[in-house]
């Protein structure tokens, strides 16, 4: 049997022609540690760091505010209808309290309705018949010079049934009738 002698250093493992393998591999380990180390740090620090949120649970930029009238027009990056009642704008989510069907606005009736269960709300929002527990809920509005800026990160609920604050009955035939 013939004795092998074990290096007791690093200094020992290199020889003549370089390094030696356990030396190039330990430190090739090492240095692939150190780099996943900082690509984990870089993509915490991305994931963590906070940025102002847009689209739907942020602010979204709709429409300029002469725009706005008494008959609502849907702003699709908001999900919202944008109406005027009285001077003050107001923003709808699409939304039916219900059960989350989306609402449509009936030009004939001139109320929002829903088609999956029948809810039936005013221009206000606020629910008239049907099975929906409370009014569409409303999101903060912001006017700058620009335009009128909805919060969707920002949700108020809607009234309880009963409670109207506009007096506008239906103007004619609701629109989920005349469906065949």
């Amino acid at each position: 049997m013939s004795e092998e002698t074990v290096p007791e250093s690093d200094e020992a493992n290199i020889t003549s022609e370089g390094v030696d393998r356990r030396t190039f591999l330990t430190r090739a380990w090492q240095v692939g540690i150190a780099l996943i180390a900082a690509a984990g740090t870089w993509t915490s620090f991305d994931i963590l760091r906070s940025v102002r949120a847009s689209g739907l649970g942020g602010v979204v930029r709709t429409v300029p505010e002469a725009e706005v009238t008494e008959i609502p027009i849907f702003v699709r990056s908001a999900q919202t209808y944008l109406t005027r009642i009285d001077d003050e704008i107001v923003a709808l989510w699409q939304r039916c309290p219900h059960l989350g069907c989306r609402v449509a606005w009936c030009e004939s009736s001139r109320e929002f309705e829903c088609a999956c269960h029948g809810s039936r709300f005013n221009r206000a929002g606020e629910v008239r018949s049907g099975p929906s527990p409370r009014g569409m809920d409303r999101f903060d509005v912001i006017i700058t010079e620009e335009a009128v800026e909805v919060d969707t990160g920002a949700v108020t609920e809607g009234a309880p049934p009963g409670e109207e604050s506009i007096d506008e009955p239906p103007a004619g035939p609701s629109c989920s009738e005349n469906v065949t």
